[in-house]
């Protein structure tokens, strides 16, 4: 962790000092605006990496609570940009301050059995049951399918990311704090070095009507600078350089997509960014559209292929609540 947090730091050492050469020496107005949002995005990564280092360093439980808020805000940006009505706010309630915590608590106490199947199964049952009992069948369908989508996405899909921490690995001693960090490196370094190589060499759009800075060259030249990257860092994972180089990969992609579909779902609605909260960034969910499809192929990549299994049954506590 040391020497991976190390190695971060340096790059926006780099980045930073970078930005500040460029701001002095750039006169263009245009290019003064593009400057000022990399420094703006500069800044913004050290107040992340600040924080999710901080929360790996506390442990568990503040890991937890850092994914459960990232869940919440995401959510939040999730629901604001579409269409609710006051008929439907009895059923957000509900997703935001009882399904969505519970399903932090379930990570939390390690009850991997419900918390696997809690949202995908009893939610989306739940959430139907409680919108038809406010008498409201206008767009019911189109209003339930969205509050679905959002508790999957932005609760569901990233609850996986604390997950890891708590994801038996056979014939391996490292922490699963370093694996975490790994998979969080993996996905944001690709959007990064796509964004950079996009910038220097980008020329042919891949989806102009869904996300115009992406490019071709840019989406080649940052999955594979990150593939090279996260291969030599293999040796605080589980997986040999080859197996980190395809997971490296499948990661990847899975978080272009994800963004892709996420930036599919803002222009539908009309919108930029999901919202204004990171600088530089835009909201909560601009910055983790491509954690979200990427969190659960590799929790469960992980598990199927290096795991010793995960025990589905509650702790032992649960029983204690009931009697023997």
């Amino acid at each position: 962790m040391i020497w991976m947090m190390a190695g971060v730091l340096a790059l926006l050492v780099v980045a930073s000092i970078a930005g500040w050469w460029m701001a002095r020496r750039t006169t263009d107005e245009i290019k003064k605006a593009g400057v000022a949002n990399f420094n703006a995005r500069t800044r913004s990564w050290w107040f992340m990496v600040g924080v999710f280092a901080l929360t790996l360093y506390l442990g568990h439980w503040t890991t937890v609570v850092l994914f459960c808020l990232i869940s919440f805000l995401a959510l939040r940006e999730f629901i604001t940009l579409n269409e609710t009505r006051t008929c439907d706010h009895k059923v957000l309630f509900w997703s935001f301050f009882i399904i969505l915590p519970i399903q932090y608590f379930l990570v939390g106490i390690h009850w991997y059995g419900l918390a696997s199947i809690f949202i995908p199964v009893y939610g989306f049952i739940f959430i139907p049951i409680r919108k038809v009992l406010t008498g409201e069948v206008k767009d019911f369908l189109a209003t339930t399918a969205k509050i679905q989508w959002g508790l999957l996405t932005c609760v569901y899909f990233v609850s996986h990311m604390p997950l890891i921490m708590t994801l038996p690995i056979k014939d391996w001693d490292g922490g699963n704090a370093a694996l975490l960090f790994f998979f969080v490196f993996t996905v944001q370094a690709s959007d990064v070095f796509q964004y950079v190589w996009g910038k220097l060499l980008g020329r042919r759009k891949i989806a102009p009507l869904l996300s115009p800075n992406k490019t071709v060259e840019g989406t080649v030249g940052g999955i594979l600078t990150t593939i090279l990257i996260s291969t030599g860092m293999s040796w605080v994972t589980p997986f040999n350089p080859w197996q980190a180089a395809l997971m490296s990969l499948l990661i990847c992609l899975a978080g272009f997509f994800g963004g892709l579909v996420m930036s599919a779902i803002k222009r539908d609605l009309g919108a930029k960014d999901w919202g204004s909260t990171i600088a530089g960034h835009g909201g909560v969910m601009d910055r983790i559209d491509s954690l979200c499809f990427a969190a659960p192929l590799f929790f469960h990549l992980t598990g199927f292929y290096f795991g010793t299994g995960m025990d589905p049954r509650p702790p032992e506590w649960i029983f204690g609540l009931f009697g023997k």
